[in-house]
């Protein structure tokens, strides 16, 4: 949970630092709250919708949602125990204020279906005064389609709430693609206390919603927001969804003589509350203190027994199962797949132009999530996501290829543009959407993908004969390219190389095949020429891969200088063994600073040298979350042997955890100062930090 200090700034607010935000979500999208209390990123109805909320991109017209108390206080932000509830909290001598924010989702069981349910697409903040009186400012500020579309806003009656309260308004926000409409609902937490209790006097609150126009800085339309104070007691939970389709006709009980004639009677005016809400359409209930009050126990229950049914019992457990709700918060429940981040170009460097759109699903991440997801005990979501890849395989190119990601929904369509008109996070641009590596060759990945389908073979469902048909295929487009120069992991802008990590997950790939073939005793006719394609690629990355002056593996055939710490993973696929002397010696380099030729500052590890490697980018980078734990995992397996590696593997773990937010969370890189840079929540870091974790728990004999 992280503390800071909060002053209420209006028109001067900056941005705030990548790092300084939580994530909520509902397994179709996600979205970033701020330490501050606002929402800095929001796309809807999906992960890769154009954003509603983009104030991070853009600190004057990218939209927001924020809950601001008008008074300087300090601010503490985590989770509930065991969850994806976010709670924010204002804290200052006059009062203290909690914001709680999630996205609906009803336990297992508890009539959710797996696509979707007439909730799903709601945005749910419940401000409580928990001490105090204080005074509140919303503002409600949607800029839609990446703030490129006009919209109108309105106040207007809202027929959805119970008339017990008096009449209130909501608003309603139009534009060409999307409408939405933010409204409230106002109860006393203190009179859900039992009768015996001592009650305090409850001031009312008092409040109703205004124009905010804020055109003069770029917003294409009329905003809303709303002045009020809150005194202990009072919770006013706003609510923002999708317009519904269906429209009601009116108030149902705005006349109801039954109603009126149970006015003291409690339990009567409930049961007619609940028949009238029952007429309603689905997707446009009576909103109700009491509704808003059980999405948030359905949604919290929901998280906490998804995580419960975690079996990971090793080292630093806290730590594991945050990076399994963050992995879970990633997951587009329609089809299984799992979004690589929730947010776009998010800058690697402030001021940089490494900025890009991780809203996919890699082919590349399949192997490492697999594994996490199996080691956690989550085969149900395990088994889902295999699903989502056997179907990508099944719409493999004619020629066996695959592309290198896909969208969340399957597609293959990614284009990449730029949107001119958002000036990027603390001026980083250009802000990108889409991501123009899709169409690249990056050969690396049937590696990836055939340890992926290995392991599922082997802890989750066994595959059938036509899967296996299709990895023959998609084998014999590697052995027939596995000598061909392409743009690799990282995904290099420059011209295509002969990457060595490349070469090593092709082998990879025809290894598992192989492997496969012997396991399940299915016909592989050119199992000779597998053979002797592995074996050829294993002999040319020890003779054209290995830099025989400086002792190291290095980044490709055509730049043996150039270190590179994706060869790390070396031994976790098994193409070495940890003690391999030209591995190890490769390792160590990898560990020395740059000073020393290496690649490692403040026990952080980069990708490579940017300044050595022609990637065709430009621009510097902070050390990478991945890399870190790849190290951090080859180090481990090698200190079974080698003592000294394996204190050296705790020590940059240990290390590597402090690195994370206020919230447990992991972005894809780390600055020199030590704060999270690129998009963030990143899935991959998460992954690895489960698998790190696991194995370095095991060796040490947990």
């Amino acid at each position: 949970m992280i503390s800071t200090k909060y002053s209420p700034n209006g028109e001067d607010r900056d941005y705030v630092d990548i790092q300084d935000h939580g994530l909520i979500g509902n397994l179709h999208t996600a979205a970033m709250i701020s330490v501050d209390g606002s929402v800095e990123s929001y796309c809807v109805p999906d992960f890769d919708s154009p954003s509603v909320f983009a104030r991070i991109l853009d600190k004057n017209k990218g939209g927001h949602f924020s809950v601001m108390p008008q008074i300087k206080c300090t601010t503490k932000q985590g989770y509930l125990p065991s969850s994806n509830v976010l709670q924010t909290k204002f804290l200052s001598n006059e009062g203290v204020v909690s914001v709680t924010d999630f996205l609906p989702r009803k336990k297992s069981g508890a009539g959710l279906k797996k696509v979707g349910h007439p909730l799903q697409n709601w945005l749910i903040r419940r401000v409580e005064v928990i001490r105090g009186s204080i005074p509140i400012r919303m503002e409600c500020a949607p800029a839609f389609n990446y703030a490129r579309d006009e919209h109108t806003m309105e106040i207007v009656d809202d027929d959805s709430i119970s008339p017990l309260g008096g009449p209130q308004q909501k608003v309603v926000f139009r534009s060409k693609n999307l409408s939405m409409d933010l409204r409230y609902v106002i109860e006393h937490s203190l009179e859900r206390q039992p009768p015996d209790h001592a009650r305090k006097p409850i001031k009312e609150c008092q409040m109703g919603f205004e124009e905010l126009d804020l055109r003069q800085k770029g917003h294409l339309g009329l905003s809303a927001v709303a002045n009020f104070n809150l005194h202990e007691g009072n919770v006013v939970t706003f609510i923002l969804r999708d317009l519904p389709q269906s429209s009601s006709k009116g108030n149902p009980l705005k006349d109801n003589a039954l109603l009126k004639e149970a006015s003291s009677k409690e339990q009567e005016q409930e049961a007619v509350l609940r028949g009238a809400s029952a007429l309603r359409p689905r997707d446009d209930p009576l909103l109700t203190a009491e509704l808003a009050n059980e999405l948030l126990e359905q949604t919290n229950d929901f998280w906490t027994s998804w995580i419960n049914r975690s079996t990971y019992t090793g080292l630093w457990r806290e730590a594991v199962h945050r990076s399994a709700l963050a992995l879970k918060l990633l997951t587009y429940e329609p089809t299984g797949a799992i979004v690589a981040s929730p947010t776009f170009s998010l800058p690697e460097f402030i001021g940089g132009t490494r900025n890009w759109d991780y809203r996919a699903s890699w082919i590349r991440d399949a192997s490492f999530t697999l594994y996490a997801l199996i080691r956690l005990g989550f085969t149900e979501e395990a088994n889902a996501y295999m699903e989502f890849i056997y179907k990508r395989l099944e719409e493999r190119n004619p020629d066996g290829s695959l592309q290198i990601m896909y969208t969340i929904h399957g597609g293959k369509d990614i284009p990449e543009y730029e949107l001119d008109h958002f000036e990027g996070h603390k001026g980083s641009r250009p802000v990108r959407v889409g991501n123009g590596a899709a169409d690249h060759l990056q050969l690396d990945i049937y590696g990836e993908l055939m340890d992926c389908i290995y392991l599922s073979n082997k802890f989750g469902r066994p595959i059938g004969y036509d899967v296996w048909v299709s990895i023959r295929e998609m084998i014999e487009y590697v052995i027939r390219n596995f000598k061909r120069p392409d743009l690799s992991i990282w995904e290099v802008r420059s011209a295509p190389q002969n990457f060595v990590y490349s070469k090593v997950m092709m082998w990879v790939a025809i290894d598992r095949g192989l492997r496969l073939a012997d396991k399940r005793s299915f016909p592989c006719p050119r199992r000779n020429e597998w053979l002797q394609a592995r074996d050829e690629i294993y002999e040319e990355i020890m003779a054209r891969g290995w830099n025989k002056e400086k002792g190291f593996f290095g980044q490709s055939y055509e730049h043996l200088d150039v270190l590179d710490a994706s060869l790390l993973v070396m031994p976790l696929v098994f193409f070495a063994c940890p003690t391999e002397p030209r591995f190890l010696a490769t390792l160590r380099q990898i560990m020395k600073s740059p000073e020393q030729g290496g690649l490692t500052a403040n026990n952080l590890v980069f990708r490579y040298d940017t300044t050595k490697a022609q990637d065709g980018v430009g621009g510097e980078e902070g050390a990478f979350s991945l890399t870190t734990l790849w190290a951090v995992e080859a180090l481990g397996r090698a200190g079974k042997y080698e003592p000294d590696l394996l204190n050296k593997a705790v020590a940059v773990f240990e290390d590597f955890l402090g690195f994370g937010n206020h919230c447990g969370l992991f972005s894809e890189e780390i600055s020199a100062a030590g704060e999270g840079l690129g998009n963030a929540v990143q899935g991959f870091t998460h992954v690895t930090l489960i698998s790190a974790a696991y194995n370095l728990s095991r060796t040490l004999g947990h």
